[in-house]
């Protein structure tokens, strides 16, 4: 995990045709924590849900081979249980609520030492790749996370 780089899944542990499964460490120190928050570092919120869409989005790329797209759309139901600090181990979980009309939506959920951190349903609109490079570069990441694109 590397926050300051958006960079949120370590790995892929299993992928089926509806769910996914990452983890990631967070790292021991990273800029993010001089201000969130100075002396109690803890990983915001924020990056959590953003943790949830890219395993949800590494799901969707796999379904649709990179085919196209997905960008993040609406965050529904989010709940934060608890917090989370440097060098916490997560496991990610995004299981395929719908998928038409241009749109998918999952249920997805973060745990760490068998708790539940948050959970929650997120949409996206699948669009087509606003630039080649971009699909390369997911194409590139989703390998280098042990997601290898067909």
């Amino acid at each position: 995990m590397l926050l300051e780089y958006f960079s949120m899944i370590d790995r892929v542990m299993s992928l089926g045709p509806e769910t996914i499964t990452a983890v990631s460490k967070v790292p021991e120190s990273s800029p993010v924590f001089e201000g969130h928050f100075p002396g109690h570092p803890l990983v915001p919120g924020v990056l959590l849900i953003e943790t949830m869409a890219q395993a949800s989005g590494y799901l969707l790329l796999s379904r649709i081979d990179f085919a196209r797209m997905p960008f993040l759309a609406s965050v529904k139901e989010a709940k934060l249980r608890s917090f989370v600090a440097p060098l916490a181990e997560l496991t990610i979980e995004a299981t395929l609520v719908h998928d038409g009309s241009g749109y998918a939506v999952t249920s997805a959920r973060i745990m760490a030492e068998g708790k539940r951190i948050c959970d929650a349903e997120l949409t996206f609109r699948i669009m087509d790749f606003p630039d080649p490079g971009l699909e390369e570069a997911m194409r590139t990441r989703a390998a280098q996370i042990g997601l290898t694109p067909s």
